[in-house]
């Protein structure tokens, strides 16, 4: 019987991906002239989450990036293209 790993790792140009999608969320997020902790407030989710999250160090979840774009004020395609 083959045994399946309980967890692959991400692939890396997945990493990259999450990064370039944090990266425009903080540029939507400056845009709109809010700050991280208002954001954070406002989904809400604590702003060490939400800090992860423009780094690309979290996956969240889609419901979590609907209320991103949404607090921010854009388009979740903005957000993700």
């Amino acid at each position: 019987m083959e045994t399946v790993p309980r967890s692959t790792p991400t692939p890396e140009w997945v990493l990259a991906r999450r990064r370039q999608i944090g990266n425009q969320i903080r540029a939507a997020r400056l845009h709109a002239n809010l700050t991280q902790e208002q954001v954070a407030h406002l989904v809400p989710m604590d702003r060490a989450t939400y800090n992860r999250i423009e780094q690309g160090h979290a996956a969240p979840q889609l419901d979590t990036l609907i209320l991103i774009a949404h607090v921010i004020g854009v388009d979740l395609a903005h957000l993700v293209r």
